[in-house]
């Protein structure tokens, strides 16, 4: 089954509806960074949020993996929000598939504005994975919340 960009209200709304856990990929440590904005408000929204970050071992006082394939597989994540470099997000989309293979759980990818890729769109095709295309998970969740 090809898996397209997941972009209607009534998908958005269901994939934020139904997501407890949210792995925020590329998430600083340092408040004036957007990424941590919008980790701090995802906690707030009361969601459960994993940073991932090679750089910090911590965000906002949580524990930080330095990669997506680092988070125990003990801790299902249902959106991998992505905060990288466009170049980055293909090798995201693939550590979020070997993570569906190991744990049986596929999570949704969903990438920032200015951050996807056609490689990256491509791979979430090619795994099956649903794919959130260059929207803020953040303003998306104000919006329909």
């Amino acid at each position: 089954m090809q898996t397209s960009v997941v972009n209607s209200v009534d998908q958005l709304t269901s994939i934020l509806d139904n997501t407890r856990t949210i792995a925020v990929v590329g998430c600083s440590d340092r408040p004036e960074r957007t990424s941590f904005a919008i980790y701090r408000y995802l906690k707030t929204a009361g969601y459960e949020v994993i940073p991932v970050n090679p750089h910090h071992e911590t965000c906002d006082g949580d524990k930080a993996y330095p990669d997506l394939l680092s988070v125990p597989e003990s801790m299902q994540i249902d959106v991998v929000n992505v905060f990288r470099n466009p170049r980055y997000t293909a090798d995201m989309v693939e550590a979020a598939a070997q993570r569906a293979e190991s744990t049986g759980h596929r999570p949704v990818v969903w990438t920032q504005i200015g951050v996807s890729s056609p490689d990256a769109e491509a791979t979430a095709r090619e795994h099956d994975l649903p794919y959130v295309k260059n929207r803020c998970i953040m303003v998306e969740h104000s919006r329909l919340f």
